[in-house]
Protein backbone atom coordinates (compact mmCIF):
# COMPACT_ATOMS: atom_id res chain seq x y z
CA UNK A 1 0.00 0.00 0.00
CA UNK A 2 1.04 3.75 -0.59
CA UNK A 3 2.06 5.85 2.36
CA UNK A 4 0.42 8.96 2.78
CA UNK A 5 2.06 11.94 4.89
CA UNK A 6 -1.13 13.96 5.98
CA UNK A 7 0.62 17.20 6.62
CA UNK A 8 -0.74 19.80 9.11
CA UNK A 9 0.39 22.70 11.51
CA UNK A 10 2.15 25.72 10.45
CA UNK A 11 4.38 28.53 11.76
CA UNK A 12 1.66 30.54 11.69
CA UNK A 13 -1.62 31.90 13.79
CA UNK A 14 -3.79 29.02 12.09
CA UNK A 15 -2.02 26.16 13.12
CA UNK A 16 -4.21 24.34 15.41
CA UNK A 17 -7.01 24.95 13.01
CA UNK A 18 -4.77 23.34 10.77
CA UNK A 19 -4.77 20.24 13.34
CA UNK A 20 -7.95 20.13 12.77
CA UNK A 21 -8.47 19.99 9.49
CA UNK A 22 -5.62 17.49 9.05
CA UNK A 23 -7.81 14.95 11.80
CA UNK A 24 -10.32 15.07 9.46
CA UNK A 25 -8.58 14.68 6.40
CA UNK A 26 -7.06 11.55 8.32
CA UNK A 27 -9.86 9.89 9.57
CA UNK A 28 -11.59 9.87 6.23
CA UNK A 29 -8.73 8.65 4.38
CA UNK A 30 -9.59 5.28 2.66
CA UNK A 31 -7.45 2.80 5.12
CA UNK A 32 -8.13 -0.04 2.66
CA UNK A 33 -5.99 1.20 -0.28
CA UNK A 34 -2.79 3.92 2.02
CA UNK A 35 -0.97 3.87 4.84
CA UNK A 36 -1.93 7.26 6.71
CA UNK A 37 0.62 8.74 8.69
CA UNK A 38 0.13 12.37 10.62
CA UNK A 39 2.63 14.99 10.17
CA UNK A 40 2.63 18.03 12.09
CA UNK A 41 5.01 20.54 10.97
CA UNK A 42 5.48 22.46 13.56
CA UNK A 43 8.09 25.33 14.74
CA UNK A 44 9.02 22.85 17.64
CA UNK A 45 9.71 20.13 14.31
CA UNK A 46 8.34 18.13 12.28
CA UNK A 47 6.65 15.07 13.33
CA UNK A 48 4.72 11.49 13.31
CA UNK A 49 3.15 10.41 16.76
CA UNK A 50 2.56 6.88 16.76
CA UNK A 51 -0.10 4.95 18.36
CA UNK A 52 2.15 4.54 22.02
CA UNK A 53 2.14 8.79 22.02
CA UNK A 54 6.58 8.35 20.82
CA UNK A 55 6.90 10.89 17.98
CA UNK A 56 9.35 10.25 15.73
CA UNK A 57 10.92 13.14 13.64
CA UNK A 58 11.67 13.65 10.44
CA UNK A 59 14.65 13.77 8.29
CA UNK A 60 14.55 16.74 6.23
CA UNK A 61 16.87 15.25 3.99
CA UNK A 62 14.38 13.28 2.27
CA UNK A 63 11.41 13.96 4.30
CA UNK A 64 11.13 10.89 5.84
CA UNK A 65 10.61 8.69 9.47
CA UNK A 66 12.12 5.59 10.82
CA UNK A 67 9.29 3.42 13.24
CA UNK A 68 10.86 0.63 14.94
CA UNK A 69 14.07 0.64 12.32
CA UNK A 70 11.60 0.95 9.37
CA UNK A 71 12.70 3.29 6.99
CA UNK A 72 9.58 5.23 6.06
CA UNK A 73 9.18 7.40 2.60
CA UNK A 74 5.87 8.97 1.34
CA UNK A 75 3.96 8.12 -2.15
CA UNK A 76 2.30 11.44 -1.75
CA UNK A 77 1.26 14.44 0.74
CA UNK A 78 -2.04 15.44 1.64
CA UNK A 79 -1.15 18.98 2.33
CA UNK A 80 -3.45 20.98 4.72
CA UNK A 81 -0.72 23.08 6.37
CA UNK A 82 -2.92 26.56 6.84
CA UNK A 83 -0.62 29.50 6.40
CA UNK A 84 3.23 29.46 5.79
CA UNK A 85 4.99 27.15 5.34
CA UNK A 86 2.41 24.90 3.73
CA UNK A 87 0.15 27.67 1.92
CA UNK A 88 2.81 30.04 0.43
CA UNK A 89 4.93 28.07 -1.52
CA UNK A 90 7.83 27.38 0.84
CA UNK A 91 6.69 23.29 2.07
CA UNK A 92 5.82 23.26 -1.93
CA UNK A 93 8.79 23.88 -3.32
CA UNK A 94 11.13 21.52 -0.74
CA UNK A 95 8.44 18.67 -1.83
CA UNK A 96 9.00 19.63 -5.22
CA UNK A 97 12.99 19.51 -4.59
CA UNK A 98 12.19 15.91 -3.53
CA UNK A 99 10.24 15.14 -6.13
CA UNK A 100 7.13 13.79 -3.80
CA UNK A 101 3.55 14.83 -4.69
CA UNK A 102 1.66 16.97 -2.72
CA UNK A 103 -2.30 17.58 -3.19
CA UNK A 104 -1.89 21.66 -2.96
CA UNK A 105 -1.66 24.51 -5.97
CA UNK A 106 2.36 23.84 -6.50
CA UNK A 107 5.24 26.77 -5.24
CA UNK A 108 4.43 29.10 -7.88
CA UNK A 109 0.75 29.34 -7.72
CA UNK A 110 0.59 28.35 -3.74
CA UNK A 111 3.03 31.68 -3.17
CA UNK A 112 0.60 34.12 -5.81
CA UNK A 113 -2.56 33.22 -4.45
CA UNK A 114 -1.82 33.33 -0.56
CA UNK A 115 -0.62 37.05 -1.27
CA UNK A 116 -4.19 38.82 -1.69
CA UNK A 117 -2.16 41.99 -3.32
CA UNK A 118 -0.47 39.97 -6.05
CA UNK A 119 -3.89 37.39 -6.43
CA UNK A 120 -5.89 40.06 -7.25
CA UNK A 121 -3.27 41.95 -9.68
CA UNK A 122 -3.02 39.07 -11.60
CA UNK A 123 -6.57 38.62 -11.87
CA UNK A 124 -7.57 41.51 -12.55
CA UNK A 125 -6.70 41.81 -16.34
CA UNK A 126 -9.04 38.62 -16.78
CA UNK A 127 -12.02 40.34 -15.93
CA UNK A 128 -12.45 39.70 -12.30
CA UNK A 129 -14.52 41.89 -10.72
CA UNK A 130 -13.31 43.05 -7.13
CA UNK A 131 -13.78 45.65 -4.71
CA UNK A 132 -11.13 48.74 -4.32
CA UNK A 133 -8.26 48.25 -2.56
CA UNK A 134 -5.02 50.26 -1.13
CA UNK A 135 -1.83 48.54 -0.12
CA UNK A 136 0.49 49.43 2.95
CA UNK A 137 4.31 48.13 3.35
CA UNK A 138 4.75 48.10 7.63
CA UNK A 139 6.95 51.70 7.24
CA UNK A 140 5.07 53.27 4.83
CA UNK A 141 3.06 56.49 5.42
CA UNK A 142 -0.57 57.29 5.17
CA UNK A 143 -3.02 59.59 4.97
CA UNK A 144 -6.25 58.15 6.59
CA UNK A 145 -8.32 60.96 5.62
CA UNK A 146 -7.39 59.94 2.03
CA UNK A 147 -7.95 56.47 2.87
CA UNK A 148 -11.58 57.27 3.43
CA UNK A 149 -12.37 59.43 0.45
CA UNK A 150 -10.51 57.13 -1.98
CA UNK A 151 -12.71 53.70 -0.19
CA UNK A 152 -15.69 55.20 1.58
CA UNK A 153 -15.88 54.47 4.88
CA UNK A 154 -16.57 51.48 5.89
CA UNK A 155 -13.51 49.47 4.75
CA UNK A 156 -11.54 46.62 5.95
CA UNK A 157 -8.18 46.18 7.13
CA UNK A 158 -6.74 42.91 6.21
CA UNK A 159 -3.11 41.23 7.00
CA UNK A 160 -2.08 40.76 3.17
CA UNK A 161 -0.77 37.10 3.62
CA UNK A 162 -3.11 35.52 6.53
CA UNK A 163 -6.02 33.30 6.77
CA UNK A 164 -8.84 32.25 9.10
CA UNK A 165 -9.77 36.18 9.34
CA UNK A 166 -6.65 36.84 11.80
CA UNK A 167 -5.03 40.61 11.59
CA UNK A 168 -8.65 41.71 10.27
CA UNK A 169 -10.57 44.89 11.03
CA UNK A 170 -14.10 46.56 10.12
CA UNK A 171 -13.35 50.54 10.19
CA UNK A 172 -16.12 52.62 10.32
CA UNK A 173 -14.32 56.12 11.36
CA UNK A 174 -11.10 57.68 10.28
CA UNK A 175 -9.48 57.83 13.62
CA UNK A 176 -9.70 53.64 13.88
CA UNK A 177 -7.22 53.06 11.10
CA UNK A 178 -3.93 53.60 13.05
CA UNK A 179 -5.51 50.80 15.49
CA UNK A 180 -6.39 48.67 12.27
CA UNK A 181 -3.00 48.74 10.55
CA UNK A 182 -1.14 48.02 13.97
CA UNK A 183 -3.57 44.30 14.36
CA UNK A 184 -2.57 43.52 10.81
CA UNK A 185 0.47 44.50 11.16
CA UNK A 186 1.13 42.11 14.46
CA UNK A 187 0.73 39.21 12.03
CA UNK A 188 2.45 40.42 8.78
CA UNK A 189 4.56 43.03 7.29
CA UNK A 190 2.02 44.26 4.75
CA UNK A 191 -1.78 45.24 4.90
CA UNK A 192 -4.39 45.85 2.31
CA UNK A 193 -7.44 47.88 2.81
CA UNK A 194 -10.25 46.95 1.37
CA UNK A 195 -13.65 48.87 0.49
CA UNK A 196 -17.15 47.60 1.94
CA UNK A 197 -19.30 45.74 -0.25
CA UNK A 198 -23.01 45.63 0.92
CA UNK A 199 -24.32 42.23 -0.28
CA UNK A 200 -24.71 38.59 -0.10
CA UNK A 201 -21.34 36.69 1.02
CA UNK A 202 -20.83 33.17 -0.39
CA UNK A 203 -17.98 30.18 -0.74
CA UNK A 204 -17.89 27.99 -3.45
CA UNK A 205 -15.31 24.88 -3.42
CA UNK A 206 -13.76 24.04 -6.42
CA UNK A 207 -11.27 20.61 -7.20
CA UNK A 208 -9.91 19.22 -10.54
CA UNK A 209 -9.90 15.45 -11.49
CA UNK A 210 -8.41 14.69 -14.55
CA UNK A 211 -9.86 17.26 -16.86
CA UNK A 212 -12.45 17.79 -15.28
CA UNK A 213 -13.55 20.61 -13.12
CA UNK A 214 -15.99 19.71 -10.07
CA UNK A 215 -17.37 22.79 -8.63
CA UNK A 216 -19.32 22.67 -5.42
CA UNK A 217 -22.65 23.95 -4.42
CA UNK A 218 -22.12 27.84 -3.28
CA UNK A 219 -22.30 27.91 0.63
CA UNK A 220 -24.25 31.33 1.89
CA UNK A 221 -22.59 33.12 5.08
CA UNK A 222 -24.64 34.84 7.81
CA UNK A 223 -22.05 36.36 10.50
CA UNK A 224 -23.87 37.31 13.74
CA UNK A 225 -20.60 39.42 14.66
CA UNK A 226 -20.32 42.60 12.97
CA UNK A 227 -18.15 40.64 9.99
CA UNK A 228 -17.14 36.73 9.05
CA UNK A 229 -14.37 37.36 11.79
CA UNK A 230 -12.59 34.05 13.67
CA UNK A 231 -14.79 34.08 16.56
CA UNK A 232 -17.76 33.20 13.38
CA UNK A 233 -16.20 30.71 11.59
CA UNK A 234 -15.00 28.74 14.58
CA UNK A 235 -17.43 29.49 17.21
CA UNK A 236 -20.85 28.78 16.05
CA UNK A 237 -21.46 32.39 15.58
CA UNK A 238 -22.53 32.17 11.82
CA UNK A 239 -24.81 30.17 9.83
CA UNK A 240 -23.59 28.77 6.96
CA UNK A 241 -26.39 27.81 4.38
CA UNK A 242 -25.28 25.06 1.67
CA UNK A 243 -26.76 25.72 -1.01
CA UNK A 244 -27.06 29.07 -0.65
CA UNK A 245 -30.07 30.89 -1.29
CA UNK A 246 -29.65 32.72 -4.68
CA UNK A 247 -31.38 31.98 -7.65
CA UNK A 248 -30.08 29.38 -10.29
CA UNK A 249 -28.72 32.77 -12.37
CA UNK A 250 -26.76 33.65 -9.53
CA UNK A 251 -25.41 30.46 -8.76
CA UNK A 252 -24.21 29.52 -12.22
CA UNK A 253 -22.59 32.81 -12.36
CA UNK A 254 -20.48 32.72 -8.87
CA UNK A 255 -19.31 28.65 -10.21
CA UNK A 256 -18.47 30.28 -13.89
CA UNK A 257 -16.23 32.65 -12.10
CA UNK A 258 -14.63 30.49 -9.56
CA UNK A 259 -13.83 28.01 -12.63
CA UNK A 260 -12.23 31.12 -14.16
CA UNK A 261 -10.39 32.12 -11.78
CA UNK A 262 -9.29 28.35 -10.84
CA UNK A 263 -7.94 28.23 -14.08
CA UNK A 264 -6.20 31.50 -14.61
CA UNK A 265 -4.42 31.07 -11.52
CA UNK A 266 -3.58 27.33 -12.61
CA UNK A 267 -4.34 26.03 -9.24
CA UNK A 268 -4.92 22.01 -8.33
CA UNK A 269 -5.91 20.26 -5.26
CA UNK A 270 -9.12 21.74 -3.13
CA UNK A 271 -9.65 25.14 -3.80
CA UNK A 272 -12.18 28.00 -2.16
CA UNK A 273 -13.09 31.36 -3.50
CA UNK A 274 -14.95 33.96 -1.68
CA UNK A 275 -17.54 36.08 -3.24
CA UNK A 276 -19.82 39.09 -1.98
CA UNK A 277 -22.59 40.20 -4.39
CA UNK A 278 -22.84 43.51 -4.90
CA UNK A 279 -25.60 45.14 -6.80
CA UNK A 280 -25.97 41.89 -8.06
CA UNK A 281 -22.36 40.73 -9.77
CA UNK A 282 -20.70 38.19 -8.02
CA UNK A 283 -17.08 40.56 -6.34
CA UNK A 284 -13.99 38.15 -6.10
CA UNK A 285 -12.26 38.59 -2.01
CA UNK A 286 -9.70 35.97 -2.23
CA UNK A 287 -9.35 32.15 -2.90
CA UNK A 288 -7.96 29.98 -0.04
CA UNK A 289 -5.76 27.05 -1.67
CA UNK A 290 -5.29 24.89 1.67
CA UNK A 291 -9.07 25.57 3.08
CA UNK A 292 -10.35 24.47 5.98
CA UNK A 293 -11.54 20.75 6.44
CA UNK A 294 -12.54 21.46 10.42
CA UNK A 295 -15.97 19.61 10.95
CA UNK A 296 -17.21 23.55 10.73
CA UNK A 297 -15.42 24.08 7.55
CA UNK A 298 -17.33 25.51 4.26
CA UNK A 299 -16.22 22.24 2.11
CA UNK A 300 -17.01 19.10 4.13
CA UNK A 301 -20.51 20.87 4.16
CA UNK A 302 -20.25 21.73 0.16
CA UNK A 303 -19.03 17.78 -0.38
CA UNK A 304 -22.17 16.44 1.75
CA UNK A 305 -24.64 18.41 -0.37
CA UNK A 306 -23.12 16.98 -3.67
CA UNK A 307 -23.87 13.75 -2.18
CA UNK A 308 -20.16 12.62 -1.95
CA UNK A 309 -18.06 11.59 1.06
CA UNK A 310 -14.86 12.94 2.41
CA UNK A 311 -13.71 9.46 1.85
CA UNK A 312 -14.19 9.35 -2.04
CA UNK A 313 -13.15 12.85 -2.77
CA UNK A 314 -9.98 12.81 -0.67
CA UNK A 315 -9.30 9.53 -2.58
CA UNK A 316 -9.66 10.85 -5.45
CA UNK A 317 -7.79 13.89 -5.01
CA UNK A 318 -4.75 11.61 -3.68
CA UNK A 319 -5.13 9.47 -6.77
CA UNK A 320 -5.11 12.22 -9.09
CA UNK A 321 -1.77 13.95 -7.39
CA UNK A 322 -0.07 10.85 -8.29
CA UNK A 323 -1.07 10.47 -11.36
CA UNK A 324 -0.28 13.86 -12.99
CA UNK A 325 3.02 14.35 -10.98
CA UNK A 326 6.10 15.22 -12.64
Amino acid sequence: MKNIAVLMGGYSHEWQISLKSGAVISENIDRSKYNVFEIAILEEGWYYTDAKEEKHFIDKNDFSITVNGEHITFDCAYNTIHGTPGEDGIFQSYLELLGIPQTSCDSYQSAITFNKRDCIAVLKPWNITTGKHIYLNKDDAYDSKDVAIRLGLPYFVKANRSGSSFGVSKVYKTEELDAALQLAFEVDTEAIIESFLDGIEVSVGIYKIDENLIVLPPTEIISENDFFDYEAKYSGRSQEITPARISPELTQAVQVQTKRIYEVLNCKGIARADFIFHNGIPHFIEINTNPGMSKESIIPQQIRATGRTLKEVFTAIIENTIKYHS
